[in-house]
């Protein structure tokens, strides 16, 4: 029997220096996968890391990860 498919969830994405208002709703099935996809959608003249936050659309929980421009590593913030 194939695996259930994960329900993607909707979150709100923003780069941590850019105002949350310019913030994006990125569609995905967990924070981190929603970090990469805005990431890769909405690509920023950065170089080095990149600060994100993702939060939960329904329930406002908030993640942050920093990714590594250069490589695409993601981790969460310190």
């Amino acid at each position: 029997m194939p695996k259930a498919a994960i329900a993607a969830r909707a979150f709100h994405v923003r780069a941590r220096h850019i105002d949350a208002h310019h913030g994006h709703i990125v569609s995905e099935a967990s924070f981190e996968a929603a970090a990469i996809a805005y990431v890769e959608r909405y690509p920023h003249d950065l170089e080095g890391e990149l600060r994100v936050i993702v939060r939960d659309a329904a329930s406002g929980q908030e993640h942050c990860f920093i990714i590594d421009m250069d490589t695409g590593e993601t981790g969460p913030c310190e």
